[in-house]
């Protein structure tokens, strides 16, 4: 199992179960999007999609367990970099500035 196949599953979640619209928004193919769900179902044993012929129609139960356990993973590896982060640079940080935009308003006579 790796990490890309979890993002690709909850990628393709997120793109209502388009796998073109998947691959196009992850600047990747769609047939090796394809093969990646596949063999991360051959390694589990389980359909974490179903499909009609070769479009995917919706999540299986279990697949909804997984992609809820997947985004969670998903989540940590963000918190580790996070993490990793503050240590390598430790010094850095962020500024947020806010700013009001004012109108000028003048009155001319003629």
């Amino acid at each position: 199992m790796k990490l890309q196949q979890l993002r690709y599953i909850v990628e393709v979640v997120n793109h209502n179960l388009n796998v073109s619209s998947t691959a196009e928004g992850l600047y990747t193919s769609q047939p090796g999007i394809s093969k990646q769900v596949r063999m991360l179902e051959d390694e589990l044993g389980i359909q974490i999609f179903a499909r009609s012929g070769k479009h995917l129609t919706q999540v299986t139960p279990a697949g909804q367990e997984i992609i809820r356990i997947a985004r969670e993973v998903l989540s940590k590896v963000d918190a580790i970099k996070s993490v990793a982060g503050e240590h390598t640079w430790p010094d850095k940080g962020s500024l947020y500035i806010a700013t009001t935009i004012l109108r000028r308003v003048t009155h001319c006579q003629a």
